[in-house]
């Protein structure tokens, strides 16, 4: 009598859980500060780009690096913003540019690594992507020397 007991059981299909179901079980959220971070380090990989100093009434501030604010540098973070909305991101970037590199074509540099890293990133649609050029670096950083 026991093995009709076994079958029965054995038969039968257990429950549903929510990892069985398609419906997700909760979400993420993205906060826009995290979104602008993940886009300031992906103007650092467009060799052209950089961060760029603060203007303070259209005017650059004189001795920035020594009050330890940011500094015009392709090797610095550039200020960024965002602005998360569901599934979608809006980005804002200032940035140096390297002379004598053509800006249109550095800004559309910036704008498609921006809207690419930051999707496979967070999986967000970045519906646009705001580039403001404030300076050109015109001194390259020195390199060491080879002997």
């Amino acid at each position: 009598m026991t093995t009709g007991l076994v079958n029965d059981v054995a038969g039968t299909t257990p429950p549903a859980t929510a990892r069985d179901t398609d419906e997700p079980s909760g979400t993420i959220t993205i906060s826009d500060a995290v979104v602008a971070k993940l886009a300031s380090r992906a103007v650092l990989e467009v060799p052209a780009a950089g961060g760029a100093t603060p203007r303070v009434l259209g005017r650059a501030v004189p001795g920035a690096g020594h009050l330890g604010i940011r500094e015009t540098s392709l090797t610095t973070a550039p200020k960024a913003s965002a602005d998360v909305d569901g599934s979608l991101a809006r980005v804002e970037v200032t940035i140096s540019v390297r002379w004598p590199m053509s800006i249109r074509q550095v800004t559309e540099q910036v704008r498609g690594h921006v809207r690419e890293r930051v999707h496979a990133l967070t999986g967000l649609t970045v519906a646009e992507v705001r580039v403001t050029v404030t300076d050109l670096v015109t001194h390259a950083a020195p390199t060491g020397r080879v002997r």
